[in-house]
């Protein structure tokens, strides 16, 4: 049962319910999807940059509370935020939002669900800078941090 387990709160149970910022983008300037095979968790993130901004944010696809609940938090995050900062965005400061930093320690299963959003994002900012704009000195190290969010 759902609610036996700590780990599911209110906030979360409403967010996989009615999740934030979730659809597609048509042509956007960032797509990424990722998935996570152990708890069949699937996302498709978009972005649109204006201004070195995130002017629009949207994901898609299915996943288990605590994925869409994170998922749905850390697009609220970043909308309207710079290009820098969503750079720089850590994985506690989403997990703090839904009360889950006690995962990093606790259940390296569900830390997989918690942060494959944010895993999309690296990479997806990522290949935005090194690819479309050609600039590998502005991505980083985002695919060293994606890789190792887990």
């Amino acid at each position: 049962v759902m609610s036996a387990d700590p780990i599911y709160t209110e906030m979360i149970i409403e967010y996989s319910r009615n999740p934030s910022n979730f659809g597609k983008i048509d042509g956007p300037h960032i797509h990424r999807h990722d998935s996570n095979p152990l708890c069949g968790d699937s996302i498709d993130l978009y972005i649109n940059i204006d201004e070195n901004k995130v002017s629009d944010v949207k994901f898609d696809g299915k996943g288990c509370a605590i994925c869409m609940a994170c998922s749905s938090v850390m697009t609220e995050m970043i909308k309207g935020k710079s290009l820098e900062d969503v750079k720089k965005f850590e994985k506690d400061e989403l997990l703090s939002e839904l009360g889950l930093e006690h995962l990093i320690k606790t259940s390296p299963v569900r830390i997989k669900c918690a942060l494959l959003s944010l895993k999309a994002l690296k990479y997806g900012i990522y290949s935005y800078f090194a690819e479309k704009m050609n600039d590998v000195e502005s991505a980083g190290n985002l695919k060293e941090e994606a890789a190792n969010l887990y």
